[in-house]
């Protein structure tokens, strides 16, 4: 195990992906970093796929980690050297720890979006839908199944981009059936969560029945702007929701997990307050 005291000194993280200028990380990184009361600087950079190899060969002894999201979260497994179950299963890592001069992949979406399920009330499931196909699909469809689910429809609007994801859901055990997105309308109860993962800007085209609204979570990864326009169908009820930021401040108190210990760090003293901390910046 690292020694955790590799990771109290100046250090610089930082998160990337295209766009970036939106992102909260800076935010919730900061306010880690000042609970711990450690001395890191946590920046934001606009790399697409082109550019990482180089942006990542650029790096210096002076970085702890990376946060990726869009388009990385894939670009990023040839440069990894190492990577653990999770990764290898999704295809897909949102973490890069920068320990002894090696490129270390990890997988916190996984975590994020099972507790922020299970903040949500989702402590076992049956059934769900997800729309979206991509690496962070691939993400949820693993939480789903660890959560117990057994049957999954994916709504997608090419079916033929869904082949990672649905053979995913095979391997994991789970009976998974594609649906065109127009199936929106025609989800039922049944459903005790949908999950939307296509990005920002992507309207719904349609409108959730208001049973499936109040029986059903919704798991909606944007964030910005907020409410989204599928989260304002389930606030128009009163529906159970688990926001892109719940999800976002679960992966990323992992990913500090992982800065201050290393890659086989045991949960932090005091978590519950420093998860704290870093919702206030959220706020």
């Amino acid at each position: 195990m690292a020694d955790p005291a590799a990771a109290s000194g100046p250090h610089r993280l930082a998160v990337i992906g295209s766009p970036i200028e939106h992102s909260l990380s800076p935010a919730l990184h900061g306010a880690a970093s000042a609970h711990l009361g450690l001395d890191w600087d946590y920046g934001r950079h606009e790399v697409d796929e082109a550019g990482l190899p180089a942006f990542l060969d650029g790096l210096d002894g002076s970085w702890r980690g990376l946060s990726a999201t869009m388009p990385l979260k894939e670009a990023l497994l040839p440069l990894l050297d190492e990577v653990d179950e999770d990764v290898a299963l999704t295809g897909a890592a949102n973490t890069v720890l920068l320990d002894g001069g090696r490129r270390i992949g990890r997988n916190t979406d996984i975590a994020g979006v099972r507790t922020a399920l299970e903040r949500a009330g989702i402590t076992t499931l049956r059934r769900a839908a997800i729309v979206g196909a991509g690496a962070t699909a691939r993400s949820i469809v693993v939480a789903l199944a660890r959560l117990g689910a057994v049957e999954l429809d994916v709504l997608v609007r090419d079916e033929a981009r869904a082949g990672a994801l649905l053979d995913l859901a095979e391997r994991l055990g789970l009976a998974a059936s594609p649906r065109p997105l127009g199936d929106l309308e025609r989800l039922v109860p049944a459903h005790e969560v949908v999950a939307w993962t296509l990005p920002n800007g992507v309207a719904p085209g349609g409108v959730v029945p208001e049973a499936v609204r109040r029986a059903s979570t919704l798991l909606d990864v944007t964030y910005h702007p907020w409410p989204s326009p599928l989260a304002q169908q389930w606030q128009q009820v009163d529906g159970a929701i688990a926001s892109g930021r719940d999800m976002l401040l679960h992966q990323a108190v992992r990913q500090v997990r992982l800065f201050v210990g290393g890659p086989d760090a045991a949960p932090l003293a005091d978590e519950a307050g420093l998860e704290r901390a870093m919702a206030g910046a959220l706020r």
